[in-house]
């Protein structure tokens, strides 16, 4: 109303205020002002890779289907590369140019496209679940790169446990994959190279540590690894297809659109504030939905070999992560020797 009065606003109002423009999330920036002064929840994002990175193989796999691997591993990247720079620009967030960010941008590159790339290679002559699956084996290389280039304390022995029953878990698909074909058996030792690089490039960003945000890390990685990606699409002669189907570019949009901008985003997003070894977690729990998925929707017949993988994969994600949680919860519980709970514990025992 006009001749309405104003209630006064009181100072803990004022202050909240304050707090919400200062973090840009009054106004029309709200949905992309997620800045690093402003915490996303860790778990949340954590659930959020998982359902990206369990969709993502067969994504990948029906994206290659009838246009070729390379038209739709560059598309993707290309589409990647322009909906995070947009959302870098709405942000307010420009890309730095310096020797610091150039060297991040180029480690970022190094997982974009070492490890997609030869992806997109092998996702034409592997089930889409296997992909996730030989992913598994992130914790134990990066565990190990870790280890060597960051000193972290990360190997203990439930854990190496874990990392073994993961390793078995991939040595059985790769059984089966010799049993396919050699097209096969090659995709697969191709795959455990792409996890090799994806594993160094997290370990290298971590042990860098150059403070940026995580959609301009990855807008500067998909822009300096469109360079590569674009040279490979010319030197492997790479055509555009007179018609794209629609399950074909609707793959696309999705990896570009949601899986490149919203998963490498909250990937690094993760990284920065979770051990290389932590973020590695996520591919133990993507392959069982990957592999559900393959079923489901494409038709792919999870054999009892598969199977078995997939339930040493399991195990490993109990011995790796769940194990030592209750480890350190019944270590923190339990009162340290000498003090006076311990003694009147044991007095109570005691006759």
């Amino acid at each position: 109303m006009r001749g309405a009065t104003r209630r006064p606003i009181s100072d803990r109002h004022a202050a909240c205020l304050r707090t919400m423009r200062s973090r840009g999330t009054t106004g029309s920036r709200g949905f992309f002002a997620l800045s690093e002064s402003r915490p996303m929840n860790i778990p949340a994002a954590y659930v959020a890779v998982i359902v990206i990175w369990s969709t993502t193989p067969l994504a990948i796999k029906w994206s290659t289907q009838e246009v070729g691997f390379l038209f739709g591993a560059v598309s993707r990247m290309t589409l990647g590369f322009l909906c995070v720079y947009a959302l870098t620009r709405m942000r307010g967030e420009p890309l730095r140019f310096d020797r610091t960010a150039l060297r991040a941008y180029a480690l970022a590159a190094l997982g974009i496209y070492g490890a997609m790339f030869s992806t997109y290679w092998a996702a034409q002559h592997v089930p889409s679940g296997w992909i996730s699956l030989i992913f598994g084996l992130s914790p134990l290389l990066t565990a190990l790169l870790s280890a060597l280039l960051l000193g972290e304390r990360a190997i203990t022995p439930s854990r190496v446990l874990a990392q073994l029953c993961g390793l078995a878990g991939l040595a059985v698909i790769f059984v089966r994959s010799v049993d396919v074909g050699p097209a096969a058996a090659l995709a697969t030792l191709v795959l455990v190279g792409a996890t090799a690089c994806h594993a160094l490039s997290a370990v290298l960003l971590k042990r860098q540590n150059a403070g940026l945000p995580a959609s301009t890390l990855v807008a500067g990685g998909l822009l300096v690894a469109l360079i590569p990606y674009y040279l490979s699409f010319w030197l492997l002669g790479g055509t555009l297809p007179v018609v794209v189907p629609g399950y074909v570019l609707a793959s696309i949009l999705y990896l570009g659109a949601i899986a490149t901008t919203c998963g490498f985003t909250l990937y690094y997003f993760i990284l920065r504030r979770q051990s290389p070894t932590q973020l590695a977690l996520i591919a133990f729990v993507a392959p069982v939905c990957a592999l559900s998925l393959g079923n489901l929707l494409n038709g792919e017949v999870i054999e009892a070999r598969v199977a078995l993988g997939a339930l040493l994969v399991l195990v490993a994600l109990f011995l790796h992560e769940v194990w030592p949680a209750v480890v350190r919860v019944r270590t923190r519980a339990r009162p340290p020797p000498g003090s006076a709970a311990a003694t009147a514990g044991r007095s109570e025992v005691v006759p």
